[in-house]
């Protein structure tokens, strides 16, 4: 009996397992096709915390701009990197606009995200490219949106077309699904394992 319990668990966990390879693989698809943007403020006070919202409009609203003609994640980034001391001299010009002397400082960097839920879609756990701005000593709650597709601070019908523009069907269903979120949990689940285990050997 014993025996056949092992078995069946065993069984069950290779079906799990073998059933997430293709969600686990457009996942990472989907990642490819995004470009995030991740702002660190200075501190938790409310003061750091609102000033922190304000850059990010502000950079938002530039790069929106800067992104009308971008076609992929990959033209978007190329864009961000070759204007990433404007996009910074922009933040900075908030922070003192708003009667504040901290630095900034930005950086392209690939980062691990987990699940992320906004208001009318869900970006999956993975490996994504992401333009990281830091204010003053950055210890603050950190704020994390999309930057491509455009759909940060876009209305609901904007966030809709921009991304169809961008996903196919099945990644499109992914992202603006309901029905995904125990996959999710356990593609976090996964990758977690694989990176501690990575870290051992």
């Amino acid at each position: 009996m014993k025996i056949f319990i092992k078995s069946a668990c065993a069984a069950f966990v290779l079906t799990v397992i073998y059933s997430l390879i293709p969600f686990q693989a457009e996942c990472a698809d989907i990642s490819d096709e995004v470009f995030r943007l991740h702002i660190l403020a200075n501190s938790d006070s409310t003061d750091d915390q609102n000033l922190k919202l304000k850059v990010r409009d502000r950079v938002l609203e530039y790069t929106e701009d800067l992104f009308e003609n971008a076609q992929s994640r990959e033209e978007a980034e190329a864009l961000v990197s070759e204007n990433l001391q404007s996009i910074t001299n922009v933040a900075y010009e908030e922070v003192l606009s708003n009667g504040y002397d901290y630095t900034v400082t930005s950086e392209i960097t690939n980062m691990y995200f987990t699940t992320r839920y906004y208001d009318s879609y869900t970006l999956p756990p993975g490996m994504y490219d992401a333009l990281r701005i830091t204010i003053g000593e950055g210890e603050g709650c950190n704020w994390w949106c999309v930057m491509y597709p455009s759909i940060c601070i876009s209305s609901a019908q904007e966030q809709e077309d921009k991304a169809k523009e961008v996903f196919d069907d099945e990644q499109y269903d992914i992202v603006t699904s309901n029905d995904y979120e125990y996959k999710f949990k356990i593609v976090e689940i996964f990758e977690k394992i694989s990176s501690t285990l990575s870290k051992v050997l």
